[in-house]
């Protein structure tokens, strides 16, 4: 059964709710959900009834995440959840990210981890399909994480405003970000997302000192020219030319049908971004 928590983040005004977690500033009429799925209103109140549901969970490498200079060689504690705020089309994980009607179970907060200390694991992975609108889950989680001696790891797409940002950084000890794209039309029209607001997430984690990957999932014909890879190398670069970058290969799925990533194309731009930053990995070859 799912557990009852006051919900973050979300502004009764009468009939309406007004989400103000993420980019979509969603104004959520009674019976419906934000573009996430999981947040939502019920008569004029905020809710979020997706609270502690975990549609997968495995121990996986840390490399799986993929973190490669985090812990490295440890297995780590994976959570999934239902629900993205973003409408990726190429969407890899699209069965429990584009859906809430999925199989699963309700786990509290103290039940992850005990699960993590069962199996022994350093760190917990809140990743498979996007846990930052499950925001209040993650502070819940972490918090116990932390006084455990459990490390907290993000797998995220990093479209969240910084208030909540802050709050749920200050908890967690290393980051993925997707860095989906370069360029401010495909975040927006193509995949229902921000891209300063994902460059702005990137930015705190290193302010607040969280370990940072980012990968790029390099798809044909969208985000694969050699300016806006330059463009997103640049940008990493100027940050710390150490954050390790993780350019990985698509593949056809949901309802995107280019050709996967050729992988010498997919080698040879991880060699040109070589030239300004120390980590460059290729993944998913």
């Amino acid at each position: 059964m799912s557990v009852k928590r006051s919900p973050l983040f979300l502004t009764e005004t009468g009939a309406d709710v007004i989400c103000d977690l993420c980019h979509n500033n969603c104004n959520i009429e009674s019976g419906r959900f934000g573009v996430c799925g999981v947040r939502g209103n019920k008569g004029g109140k905020g809710i979020i009834p997706f609270y502690g549901f975990i549609s997968a969970m495995a121990m996986d490498p840390i490399e799986k995440k993929p973190l490669y200079h985090f812990k490295p060689g440890s297995r780590i504690l994976s959570l999934g959840f239902a629900g993205c705020n973003l409408r990726c089309p190429f969407c890899q994980n699209w069965h429990i990210s584009q859906n809430t009607d999925i199989p699963g179970r309700w786990m509290k907060p103290g039940e992850v981890i005990s699960a993590a200390l069962k199996h022994d694991s350093p760190s917990v992975a809140y990743t498979y399909s996007e846990p930052l609108i499950h925001a209040e889950y993650l502070l819940d989680c972490m918090t116990l994480a932390r006084r455990h001696g459990i490390a907290n790891v993000l797998v995220t797409n990093g479209c969240i405003k910084a208030d909540a940002a802050a709050k749920i950084l200050a908890l967690t000890d290393a980051a993925n970000v997707d860095l989906k794209s370069f360029s401010a039309e495909t975040y927006k029209k193509t995949l229902g997302g921000d891209l300063n607001t994902v460059l702005d997430f990137i930015k705190l984690c290193r302010e607040m000192d969280v370990h940072i990957e980012i990968t790029t999932l390099v798809v044909p014909a969208l985000n694969d020219s050699a300016d806006e890879l330059n463009a997103a190398a640049g940008f990493i670069a100027e940050l710390n030319n150490e954050i390790p970058w993780h350019l990985t290969a698509y593949h056809p799925d949901y309802r995107w049908n280019a050709p996967p990533t050729d992988r010498a194309f997919l080698l040879n731009a991880a060699k040109e971004a070589q030239k300004n930053l120390r980590y460059v990995h290729t993944g998913n070859i």
